[in-house]
């Protein structure tokens, strides 16, 4: 299928509109949407969910206040308009009253209680629908703003995201008695890190382990500088709250602190915890939450479910071996990102995750696998690499 300039134009301004909206719209999904006559754009708008209107309603808004008629315009938008009343009314009924000819969907809703009803709505009022095919490039693209959002509405828990650093012989970090210090040692250059922070910009929370904590004393803080609904949560799956009180974590957490039940630091622990530390972490703006007791580590199904009952639609997991081996052994991974590095570590250095020979391995696994490199100007090696690839694809059979 081919789709008319204009449409198509229409399209990727509508993702556009949402990619830059994602920020804002979980735990809804991103939207965008645009209005044409042709080559003029009549009105567009993106989702924000504190402000309640759905992309098609924002944009119809826009153009009625330019005094625009709708009747027989096109309506390119990035996701199924809604065909049920939840927050707000049907944007399907919304489209018909305006009068609009034609809708160029990029993909269908992924709620299995509601797929497909808004295009069957929108056709029973003699709109002509046309859905963009689930592999062409643009329906990706819509597809991949919203993996989270399909993930979640399917299997009731964040979609969760391991991310590794590692070097080229599939190393994590040096052996602890090469280390200096509790500091993050860098494998990779500058690009990559920032597209690790444009990773963390896109996520609802982040995921760490006590082992992290304690080794590397992260902040773990999304330093993009761009604007979001709600801060990044920082996880931490710490069963006995040995979390130190001078960690970057909690100082930061302190420095923010106004009100306990919105903090960004979020220590995960298991029942029998020590109350006392519970009591000096909670003074210093962290918020502790106890996890049922279980045998051995915290159970990892246990937290994401928590993470879930709070809205968190997507996890970036950034923590050590420990951590990215007990996510893969319970299959609670479903999307990998691993930037390599030049840099070989030996023999004797962290693997990326326990009870895993080799990131390589894991490669082998992905789908829907991409390659990107960054310059590395820090050590004179010429790039770093990532891989990006899924184990579980929210949209299969979608």
């Amino acid at each position: 299928m081919c789709l008319l300039p204009p449409d198509e134009r229409g399209q990727r301004r509508a993702l556009a509109l949402a990619r830059d909206a994602a920020a804002f719209a979980s735990p809804n999904p991103s939207v965008g949407c645009v209005l044409l006559r042709g080559d003029q754009v009549l009105g567009e708008g993106a989702h924000h969910y504190d402000t309640f209107d759905h992309a098609e309603i924002v944009a119809l808004k826009q153009a009625r206040a330019a005094g625009h008629n709708l009747r027989n315009a096109t309506a390119c938008v990035t996701l199924e308009p809604c065909a049920h009343h939840g927050r707000t009314g049907p944007c399907s009924d919304a489209l018909i009253a305006a009068g609009i000819g034609r809708c160029i969907v990029a993909t269908v809703d992924p709620n299995p209680l509601v797929r497909g009803l808004g295009i069957q709505k929108l056709r029973q009022a003699g709109i002509d629908v046309v859905v963009l095919p689930p592999d062409s490039e643009l329906a990706q693209q819509a597809r991949r703003l919203n993996d989270a959002f399909a993930f979640g509405i399917q299997h009731r828990r964040p979609f969760l995201t391991l991310k590794a650093a590692v070097s080229v012989d599939g190393k994590l970090a040096p052996p602890p008695d090469q280390r200096s210090g509790n500091a993050p040692h860098w494998l990779t250059g500058p690009a990559a890190r920032a597209d690790v922070q444009q990773l963390r910009h896109n996520s609802d929370a982040i995921l760490t382990g006590i082992g992290t904590v304690r080794a590397d004393d992260p902040e773990l803080t999304d330093r993009t500088g761009l604007p979001r609904r709600r801060p990044l949560l920082r996880v931490i799956l710490d069963s006995q709250l040995r979390t130190s009180l001078d960690s970057k974590l909690v100082r930061s957490a302190a420095a923010q602190h106004n009100d306990p039940q919105h903090s960004d630091l979020l220590i995960l622990c298991a029942a029998d915890a020590p109350m006392p530390r519970e009591s000096q972490l909670r003074i210093l703006g962290a918020d502790i939450l106890r996890l049922p007791s279980a045998p051995g580590p915290l159970d990892l199904h246990a937290a994401l479910n928590a993470l879930a009952h709070r809205d968190i639609r997507s996890v970036l997991a950034e923590g050590g071996s420990a951590l990215n081996g007990s996510l893969l052994r319970v299959q609670l991974a479903d999307k990998i990102v691993l930037y390599y590095s030049e840099h070989e570590l030996g023999d004797a250095a962290l693997p990326f995750a326990d009870n895993l020979a080799s990131p390589y391995t894991l490669q082998h696994q992905l789908t829907s696998t991409e390659r990107t490199t960054f310059p590395n100007e820090d050590n004179g090696i010429s790039e770093d690499i990532r891989i990006t690839g899924y184990l579980h694809d929210p949209w299969t059979g979608i």
